[in-house]
């Protein structure tokens, strides 16, 4: 197939077996702008984990060494809020083997690296990502090293470790750890396997769409809520439904809300000034450690994806997110921080601005891995 990467900003294109990081303009990589041909008939219906959309990922049309990496991720359940909101949904995607949703970019990650004959990764987390990385490595017999900020949560960093993988504590903010996972991988000693610069991450979390009209028989939500760092999950799901799109599969884009903590939104504040990309801010402690990012480096991908949805950014306020993670465990949902505070973002905004039709938000992250 030879897929290539392109830059986000100026389109030029790089083989991804030079291990380039980003475009020589400054720019992201993507995976390239191509015709997909992908038949819904070709759902492979035998295979119950998110390969089953195999046909839609960039891998070469004989690859079967996925088969030995998936651990069944994917395939999450839909249910209903609570009996009392029937258009409220929730995708329950804590239901994962690493116990959250980065096992969707992670699982696709890892198997191209595997075809690219990666010995060895490396990649910085605030826990989850980490987490699944180090977890699909061990399983691909590829080596890994993962940097953490030294708050991240205990349970997160035993499990990580538990993986066989080498946990680096950074001092600092998580850009700081960011910047020294980047620092040893441009010394050379391994594969960024990074789940902001590396596209084929987003090659994973796309199947949440995927997964979505069809557990939904095509009757898709109207509004999908997602929490937002680093774009993650908004990014993927957006290039899923934007696939099926042009693939005629649906008529519309559902419409994004996107949430960010309240003491750290930097998408936020670049969406109601109506600029185009993003600015770095200063990070106030938040419970919502997952989406404490204060400098995205798709930044202008994700406002660009809200926009084009009719979207908006809301925030969740701090203050809320230990009684939303109360009010979710009542209803038998007991999630992480992070998850929390996507629904208090939610429950904030809609006091005065009702929504109408199917409303969807994911289940990020099990409150078993966080502290708080």
């Amino acid at each position: 197939m030879g897929i290539k990467y392109q830059c986000n900003d100026c389109g030029k294109k790089y083989d991804p077996k030079k291990r380039v990081l980003r475009c020589t303009c400054g720019g992201m990589l993507n995976i390239e702008d191509r015709t997909l041909s992908f038949l819904k008939e070709e759902i492979n219906k035998n295979e119950w984990s998110l390969f089953r959309y195999i046909k839609s990922m960039p891998f070469d049309s004989n690859f079967s060494l996925w088969k030995d990496i998936t651990m069944g991720e994917g395939m999450t359940g839909i249910v209903p809020y609570d009996n009392n909101n029937p258009n409220l949904l929730v995708k329950m995607d804590y239901m994962m083997p690493t116990l959250s949703f980065k096992d969707r970019g992670a699982a696709v990650l890892i198997a191209k690296a595997k075809e690219l004959g990666v010995k060895k990764v490396i990649q910085d987390s605030s826990g989850n990502a980490g987490n699944a990385i180090a977890a699909y490595a061990k399983r691909a017999g590829i080596e890994c090293e993962i940097y953490v900020p030294e708050g991240t949560s205990a349970k997160k960093i035993k499990m990580i470790s538990s993986h066989g993988a080498k946990v680096n504590l950074v001092p600092g903010t998580r850009e700081d750890t960011a910047r020294a996972a980047l620092d040893a991988v441009l010394k050379g000693k391994a594969f960024y396997a990074s789940h902001v610069y590396n596209p084929f991450f987003y090659e994973g979390t796309k199947t949440y769409a995927y997964e979505v009209l069809e557990q939904l028989n095509g009757d898709l939500p109207e509004t999908i809520v997602v929490p937002v760092g680093n774009g993650t999950l908004l990014l993927g799901a957006y290039y899923g439904f934007r696939e099926m799109l042009d693939l005629g599969w649906i008529d519309k884009l559902p419409r994004f809300i996107a949430v960010q903590a309240e003491g750290c939104a930097p998408i936020y504040e670049a969406f109601i000034k109506e600029e185009t990309d993003t600015k770095a801010v200063v990070s106030i402690e938040t419970k919502a450690e997952g989406i404490a990012i204060a400098n995205p480096l798709r930044g202008k991908q994700i406002l660009s994806a809200i926009r084009e949805t009719g979207g908006i950014v809301i925030t969740a306020p701090e203050k809320e997110i230990s009684n939303a993670r109360q009010r979710l465990a009542e209803k038998g949902f007991y999630v992480e921080a992070t998850t929390a505070a996507t629904f208090a973002g939610y429950f904030d905004y809609i006091k005065d601005n009702p929504i109408k039709g199917k409303v969807l938000i994911p289940l990020c992250g099990a409150g078993l891995k966080s502290d708080k």
